[in-house]
């Protein structure tokens, strides 16, 4: 049952205090009145239970909501934030990270994810490096994601532990 208190505590005393700011109108935090802020609190939430009571199957949602919410406001609010798909790819990548941190387990997963959105955010340069194969194998930098296919298949199939 303390479980439970203390997550629901934390979303009532996070959500109560942004409703509280919001009703106050208090001028520093009006880029704040929005519901990435309150993605961010129940995110914060999840972590303060996975790291307060060791309860380590919350870190990944509470990793996820906190980046995406942080990803979302920074679209709004910064012109230099990377707006690419590759970007949630790469906040899942790190809630794993840190769960593995924690349970020793899904490192492999993590530097997947990981790997393919630093490929999402880079295409542009990763197609330009491509280029020098111009000639008789420019047909690679169109069918290279085939390559990600076949690996998958494999660790799907092929090899078995």
């Amino acid at each position: 049952m303390k479980k439970n208190n203390l997550f629901s505590g934390i979303i009532l005393v996070g959500i109560g205090c942004y409703l509280l700011l919001q009703q106050l109108g208090v001028p520093v935090f009006t880029n704040f009145y929005s519901w990435q802020t309150l993605v961010i609190l129940v995110g914060i939430a999840f972590l303060f239970q996975a790291y307060i009571e060791n309860n380590h199957s919350s870190i990944l949602p509470g990793v996820i909501l906190v980046g995406f919410g942080f990803h979302f406001h920074g679209m709004n609010q910064l012109g230099v934030w990377p707006k690419q798909p590759g970007t949630l790819l790469f906040i899942i990548g790190l809630g794993m990270l840190f769960t593995y941190f924690k349970t020793k387990n899904g490192l492999f997963h993590s530097a997947v994810l990981i790997a393919v959105s630093l490929l999402f955010l880079n295409y542009g340069r990763f197609i330009n490096w491509l280029g020098f194969l111009e000639g008789g194998l420019s047909f690679i930098i169109d069918f290279w994601p085939l390559l990600l296919v076949g690996i998958g298949f494999y660790l799907l199939f092929i090899k078995k532990k």
